[in-house]
C-alpha cells in the first residue's frame, strides 16, 4: 500500500521568528509574505500563539487580533496556533471558562488549528481547551512532550499518545521543543503510535543539536503525516530545519512533496531583509 506524501506545515511566522529573532517579527513585515506563502500548499501554516502575544504586546504595541485578523483576511490556507492548555497564552493558569472564552473567540477570528500542550504532560490541563476547541468547530491537536529520562521511555510516550486520542483529541503532535529526539528514537516512537492510533502524526522537533533533518526523515520513513518546517534564514539552528532543505534530503523518496522552488527562494530573499531588519535580535 503506498503511503501519501508528508505534509510540511510552515512555522517561519510564529516559531520561526520566536526561534531565532526573539519573537520581533511585525505584522507590517509578515504581510508581505503572506501571498506566496499561501500559495505554496502547505499542510497549514502557524500564526499565532507561542509567545507571539506575548511580544506584540510587551515589545511590538500590536493588539494580538489585529495580527490574526490580517493575517486571515490575505490567506486561505488552514491556520495554526500554539496552546499551552490552562496556561492559553501565558505563564499561570487559568480558570476554564477564560480558557473556553479565548478559544472560542481565536476560532472567530479565523484560527482553525489549535496545537495544545502541558509542558509536564498532564493532560488534565489540556482537557478543557481541547473540548472548547472541539465545541467552536476547530480542530484539536493533542501534543506529546518529547524528552528524556529514566521514566520516558518509548512505551511510555505511546501510551501517552493513546492517552490523547481517547481525550478526544483530531492529530498529534509530538513537540521535541529542545531538539533532542534522535532519528532512530523518532521512528521507533512513530512506528509504535501508528500501531495504536488512528489519528494524524505531526513530528516538530528543533535543530538545535544538528539533528532536526535526519529525525525527520527517520520521521518519514515512519509514516509520519506531517512535519514543520521554517524558511531560511529563520530556518536552522534553534528553529526546525528549512523547507528547502527538506525537500533536497527527500529527493527521489517516495513520499517527497511538491512545493515550488521558485517560490521558496522567493521567500527566502524577502524573509532575509528582514532578518536584516531584525539583526539586533539575532
Amino acid at each position: 500500500m503506498s503511503i501519501p506524501p508528508v505534509q510540511f506545515n510552515n512555522t517561519v511566522i510564529r516559531d520561526g521568528h520566536q526561534s531565532l529573532a526573539a519573537t520581533r517579527m511585525t505584522t507590517a513585515q509578515i504581510i508581505p509574505a503572506l501571498e506566496m506563502l499561501d500559495s505554496l500548499g502547505f499542510g497549514c501554516i502557524e500564526t499565532w500563539g507561542g509567545a507571539t502575544i506575548d511580544a506584540g504586546l510587551r515589545f511590538l504595541n500590536e493588539f494580538p487580533f489585529d495580527r490574526l485578523d490580517a493575517i486571515r483576511k490575505r490567506t486561505k490556507s488552514d491556520h495554526m496556533m500554539l496552546l499551552r492548555g490552562q496556561n492559553i497564552v501565558q505563564y499561570a493558569h487559568f480558570p476554564d471558562d477564560v480558557v473556553e472564552a479565548f478559544i472560542t473567540k481565536s476560532a472567530e477570528h479565523g484560527m482553525n488549528i489549535f496545537r495544545i500542550f502541558d509542558a509536564l504532560n498532564d493532560y488534565r490541563n489540556i482537557a478543557t481547551a481541547v473540548n472548547a476547541a472541539r465545541k467552536a468547530g476547530a480542530h484539536a491537536q493533542g501534543v506529546l512532550c518529547y524528552t528524556t529520562s529514566p521514566v520516558h521511555s518509548i512505551e511510555k510516550f505511546i501510551q501517552m499518545g493513546v492517552g490523547i486520542e481517547e481525550m478526544g483529541c483530531d492529530s498529534i503532535c509530538i513537540k521535541d521543543m529542545a531538539g533532542l529526539i534522535p532519528p532512530w528514537v523518532a521512528y521507533d516512537l512513530i512506528k509504535g503510535l501508528k500501531r495504536k492510533v488512528k489519528i494524524p502524526i505531526v513530528l516538530h522537533t528543533h535543530d538545535t543539536a544538528g539533528m532536526g533533518a535526519p529525525t525527520y526523515l527517520a520521521g518519514t520513513e515512519a509514516g509520519v503525516d506531517a512535519i514543520d518546517t521554517s524558511i531560511l534564514p529563520f530556518a536552522n539552528g534553534t528553529a526546525q530545519p528549512d523547507t528547502a532543505r527538506m525537500l533536497a534530503m527527500l529527493e527521489n523518496h517516495p513520499r517527497k512533496p511538491d512545493y515550488n522552488l521558485d517560490t521558496l527562494a522567493a521567500l527566502q530573499g524577502y524573509f532575509t531583509t528582514v532578518y536584516q531588519e531584525l539583526a539586533e535580535f539575532t
